[in-house]
């Protein structure tokens, strides 16, 4: 007979990627780990791409899933639904944009996508500022707008996007100023390439770029670009599709550590809020959600399913305060990474905030990113017992390290430990 692996290369598209040499089937988890159909347990550092936020099987999702799927799975939003308003509510809430309209969708790619209709809409402009080194997910549009190579599958595109800098502090021609002078010198391009233009519709940013490597500018950056954009008539997207619900720690949204001039006109979430069901969304001002002058529905965006997981996670995650967990265990577990990365020639840098972990890799001795080595301690990781991602926007050369939010310190040591390893087995 056929392996899992032989029988998802007869049927899957080439370019589906899967980790390691000897993909993993991963059958359960409980807490931050996991087990695969071998019967090994590993301890989660990734969570499904930031997806497994709070927990693995926790107790207050899994039962308000199965006791929703008993009553009604679905029904469209062609119908009122309490659980989809009930959500709806406290995310406007939560996400400071005053007069706030709330649309849910499946994925973040999704979320982004109707970011993306809705600001053109609005503007009637097809012109889109994305920053380099971005991923905003694989949509025909999201694509376009993407400034990581490695994740731009097409240049086809209706948008016209422009490549912003500001993306990468460590990198690139501003690498070597002041995080004021780098600020300075981000808005000056920013208002040079706006010059060159004929209107455009917004501008898109992940507050902290995830597939990126966990980028991100100096504090200020955007508030910055939004004096700049409020005076064009610019529209501001934040993707927090990774940066949401507490995982930096400091903040609940990415965009409140650039918060001067107030919320974004929309931002869009995924992944984490359902805790691995899927739900993604776009929160927007009334009068930008409300510019759509066609019909539009969703047939799975706000099913009763997922918002019933989606109202249990953010219920849980408020009440344990796990927006501080991430702040005090992943403040402790970044110091103990860069220590361990200070005695580690191939590591050129350790950053990041709260339980959103990069660490770049580079050929002892140089600058240059050396994917190879990322993949190396990928396996190094794995056979440690210990799951951790990859990305980057130098050839893959970042461990991307993300564990649920409710990771213990006696865990964080234990995966630091791991790491330790993985990389002296590297060199």
């Amino acid at each position: 007979m056929s392996s899992l692996h032989e029988r998802h290369v007869a049927v899957s598209p080439e370019w589906l990627a899967l980790y390691y040499r000897h993909p993993l089937e991963l059958t359960h988890g409980e807490g931050r780990h996991v087990w695969d159909a071998d019967g090994r347990r590993y301890l989660d550092f990734f969570g499904g791409i930031l997806t497994t936020m709070t927990a693995h099987a926790l107790p207050e999702v899994t039962k308000a899933v199965s006791e929703q799927a008993g009553r009604i799975i679905h029904s469209s939003t062609l119908y009122l639904n309490r659980q989809m308003v009930e959500l709806a509510e406290r995310i406007a809430t939560l996400s400071g944009i005053p007069d706030a309209r709330v649309f849910f969708t499946t994925s973040g790619t999704e979320a982004n996508d109707t970011a993306l209709l809705l600001a053109t809409a609005y503007r009637r402009s097809n012109q889109i500022l994305a920053m380099r080194n971005s991923y905003h997910g694989r949509s025909f549009s999201a694509v376009a707008i993407t400034g990581n190579k490695a994740w731009s599958t097409t240049s086809l595109s209706p948008l016209q996007t422009l490549y912003v800098h500001g993306g990468v502090r460590t990198r690139g021609p501003y690498a070597e100023l002041s995080d004021a002078q780098f600020i300075k010198a981000c808005v000056a391009d920013l208002e040079d390439l706006l010059g060159h233009t004929r209107g455009a519709a917004a501008l898109i940013a992940e507050p902290i770029q995830g597939v990126g490597g966990f980028t991100s500018p100096p504090d200020g950056l955007f508030a910055e670009f939004r004096e700049v954009l409020n005076r064009h008539g610019i529209l501001w997207i934040s993707d927090e599709v990774q940066t949401g619900w507490g995982r930096t720690g400091e903040h609940f949204w990415g965009w409140q550590a650039h918060d001067r001039n107030g919320p974004p006109d929309m931002l869009t979430f995924a992944k984490g809020i359902g805790n691995g069901m899927s739900i993604g969304g776009v929160v927007a001002r009334a009068d930008v959600m409300n510019c759509l002058d066609a019909n539009s529905i969703s047939t799975f965006g706000g099913s009763p399913v997922t918002m019933a997981a989606g109202l249990a996670n953010l219920t849980y995650l408020l009440e344990h305060d796990l927006q501080r967990n991430a702040r005090r265990v992943g403040g402790l577990l970044i110091e103990r990474l860069r220590a361990i990365g200070a005695a580690a020639e191939c590591v050129r840098e350790v950053r990041g905030r709260g339980l959103m972990i990069g660490i770049e890799l580079v050929k002892p001795g140089t600058d240059e990113a050396d994917p190879d080595a990322a993949t190396a301690v990928l396996e190094a990781a794995r056979e440690g017992g210990l799951l951790i991602g990859k990305g980057g926007g130098h050839n893959t050369s970042v461990l991307r390290i993300a564990p649920p939010l409710s990771l213990t310190i006696a865990e964080a040591e234990e995966g630091a430990e791991i790491l330790a390893g993985a990389l002296r087995s590297v060199g």
